[in-house]
């Protein structure tokens, strides 16, 4: 596969979805950068920080790029926060932080980057979670990503010369999933209906076929729920 030729950007890209999905772009040849936000990224590709929940670094963040490559062909919204808690234990606070990141953020990531774009691809990693396996303790997660659900289906018709498609994955193998539990894991895979975790790689081909399949059009919801595994 050659993706030499396009310029990405993926959030979320030192760890999960995002690192392994900076990697694999890279070395399919796209001209990579990945964004960070506390934990710092040591790569050959272009790397930046930026906590996406800032409208400003957010600026900065796209004045560089169009600085150094005039262009962007693809944007991935791979970064996300969760703080999991009982209702009466989750505060006012955190619940817009988790807000803040996974949905604003997207929001502002799609906003800015659109202007760079000429037939671009934005995907947007949502969550089995905006539709049918929440969860009530991450009920702030779950809401966050029903609306980056909502917003794709919206930047879809508001950009027609922009492919945006979200991707809806259940439970993937990252670090912070295979820290967990092991007992509540598999309660919550056994809950949901899921036969094993997918995998960052399946997570990962799956990104990339939206972006160079045309077959996939824009506006539409890909669901991985791995209850065919």
């Amino acid at each position: 596969m050659d993706l030499s030729g396009l310029v990405i950007l993926v959030t979320g890209a030192s760890k999960g979805i995002g690192r392994a999905l900076t990697k694999t772009l890279y070395n399919y040849g796209a001209t990579v950068i990945g964004v960070y936000n506390k934990t710092n990224i040591n790569e050959i590709y272009d790397t930046y920080r930026c906590d996406i929940s800032k409208e400003e670094e957010i600026k900065e963040l796209f004045n560089y790029i169009n600085k150094k490559y005039n262009k962007l062909d693809v944007l991935v919204n791979s970064a996300a926060i969760s703080m999991d808690n009982d209702i009466y234990d989750k505060s006012k606070k955190e619940f817009m932080k988790v807000l803040e990141v996974n949905l604003v953020g997207t929001f502002l990531m799609c906003k800015y980057a659109s202007l760079l774009m000429n037939k671009g691809v934005i995907v947007n990693i949502s969550s089995t979670n905006a539709t049918d396996t929440y969860n009530i303790l991450s009920m702030d997660y779950d809401a966050s990503k029903a609306g980056v659900t909502n917003l794709s289906k919206n930047l879809a018709n508001r950009f027609p010369s922009i492919k945006v498609v979200t991707l809806e994955p259940n439970w993937v193998n990252t670090e912070s999933v295979l820290e967990m539990d092991k007992e509540y894991l598999m309660k919550e895979l056994k809950r949901v209906g899921q036969k094993k975790l997918l995998t960052k790689e399946e997570v990962v081909n799956k990104i990339i076929e939206i972006i160079i399949k045309d077959e996939i059009v824009s506006g539409i919801v890909i669901r991985m729920d791995g209850s065919n595994e």
